[in-house]
């Protein structure tokens, strides 16, 4: 079976014409039921009624033209056709129409009549062009039939019983539904325009389109929506724009070395260098330049597992001191090269759930980070203690600081505050940003503080370890 493509207007039209369809077929069932049950079964107990009081009037003896003039007289003031006879012969001629197509008296009612019960009749007269309703009374004196009264009368069309109310009803109708039909449009038009900006937004977006965003003038359900809308497509361009900073500092920081890389192998080829103390600072270089390339690969495959999802930590209960004394086992002999004292006071009681080797990598990037900045002889300080139910370590330089207007960046890939700074200082950027996403990882923090010339200070957080 073919599946058929409705758009959301379409399928709510349909739903309030399909509405609007039943409440018809409703109108017109209760009409029927308002002429069938309560007009025709009030026109039976009036005929009932009227027969069983016009039967009374007869007490005894034979039918005499009395009753027949009373019943005559009758006729003439009432809507029913009343009609007196001595047998069921008589009332054949009186009433000779077929009622659906069959005589008026059978077998059955003769046999209800002659223990004294009335029959009724219902059914059409062709003559008539329309349906009848009578009943046949036994006109009874003590325990002996003496004649029959017959009673009927025609019943109105629905039309002729609604003559008045179909039109009013009709009239009201058509208004109603050519009302509905501009309510129902004009609702669809301004429930579906945010709709359709939405799509049309949509596409824009996919196209690669930021720039624009959704007007929000009212406060529902679709303003909220367009402010979603909004939020993900800021979301969307800031992921842009940090893809396409991070392709061009890629291509940056590749083009370096690739070309110390080019120029050397180049020279060394072509022969331009003959000296053996030339062409082994050139190869010394090339090697350098290609373990700087190795580096940085390895650094930006490490942030990528970092910040893929899926990626677990190894995780275990860590002294944090030990840790912090483990990392600056492993820096110190740089700092022993420009004679900067390192410092440290630790809370050796500080517990948390960790990945020992993920934390020992935030501690060291960190040092050595400040190691780099830190002009000769001068003083780097730690210090570990607890607050609010959290272990917090505090790592103090007197290096060179960075700007204010860059602390909001510090942590993004490949962003160094000092551009000018020589690749030999400067790295990749991408020390901090791994140090930050391992941070994040262990539910923890990662903030920075600094002032330009004076020194930085950087707070690592992690939850302490629910003993």
């Amino acid at each position: 079976m073919k599946n058929v493509n409705l758009t959301l207007n379409k399928k709510v039209s349909i739903l309030l014409l399909s509405s609007l369809f039943l409440t018809i077929v409703f109108s017109f069932l209760f009409i029927h039921y308002l002429y069938k049950d309560l007009y025709i079964g009030t026109v039976k107990d009036s005929l009932l009624y009227q027969g069983q009081r016009t039967a009374a009037h007869y007490h005894y003896g034979d039918v005499s033209g009395n009753i027949k003039d009373k019943i005559l007289w009758y006729n003439v003031i009432s809507p029913y056709e009343v009609s007196v006879v001595e047998n069921l012969d008589e009332l054949g001629k009186s009433f000779p129409f077929l009622i659906d197509q069959k005589p008026l008296i059978n077998r059955m009612d003769r046999k209800e009549l002659a223990k004294g019960n009335h029959v009724m009749k219902e059914g059409y007269v062709d003559e008539f062009n329309r349906k009848v309703i009578g009943a046949v009374f036994p006109l009874m004196n003590e325990d002996k039939l003496m004649g029959y009264l017959f009673i009927y009368i025609p019943l109105a069309e629905m039309t002729e019983v609604f003559s008045k109310g179909i039109p009013i009803l009709i009239l009201a109708g058509v208004m109603f539904y050519f009302v509905l039909f501009l309510i129902i449009q004009s609702s669809l038009d301004s429930l579906f325009k945010p709709v359709r900006e939405m799509q049309r937004f949509s596409n824009q977006v996919a196209n690669g389109n930021f720039t624009e965003r959704l007007e929000v003038t009212t406060k529902d359900e679709m303003a909220e929506l367009a402010l979603t809308f909004n939020s993900m497509v800021d979301s969307l361009q800031h992921q842009e724009d940090r893809k396409r900073q991070f392709l061009s500092n890629v291509a940056h920081e590749l083009r370096t070395p690739l070309t110390y890389i080019g120029g050397y192998a180049k020279a060394l080829t072509d022969r331009v260098q003959t000296n053996p103390e030339e062409i082994e600072k050139s190869l010394h270089l090339i090697q350098k330049e290609s373990v700087r390339m190795q580096k940085l690969i390895t650094e930006l495959l490490e942030l990528n597992k970092l910040e893929d999802a899926a990626f677990s930590l190894d995780i275990e209960p860590m002294v944090l001191s030990q840790f912090i004394m483990d990392s600056l086992t492993l820096i110190r002999p740089q700092a022993e090269l420009k004679h900067i004292d390192i410092k440290h006071t630790l809370n050796e009681e500080s517990i948390i759930n960790g990945d020992p080797n993920r934390v020992m990598q935030v501690f060291y990037n960190i040092l050595d980070n400040a190691l780099k900045y830190s002009p000769e002889r001068t003083s780097i300080s730690i210090h570990s203690y607890e607050k609010d139910g959290k272990a917090v370590v505090k790592i103090e330089d007197h290096g060179i600081g960075i700007p204010g207007d860059s602390l909001s960046q510090i942590g993004e890939r490949f962003y160094r505050s000092d551009l000018s700074r020589t690749r030999n200082t400067g790295g990749y950027g991408l020390g901090l940003s791994i140090a930050k996403e391992i941070m994040h990882k262990h539910k923890g923090s990662f903030s920075i503080e600094s002032e330009e010339g004076k020194g930085t200070t950087v707070f690592l957080t992690f939850p302490l370890l629910e003993l």
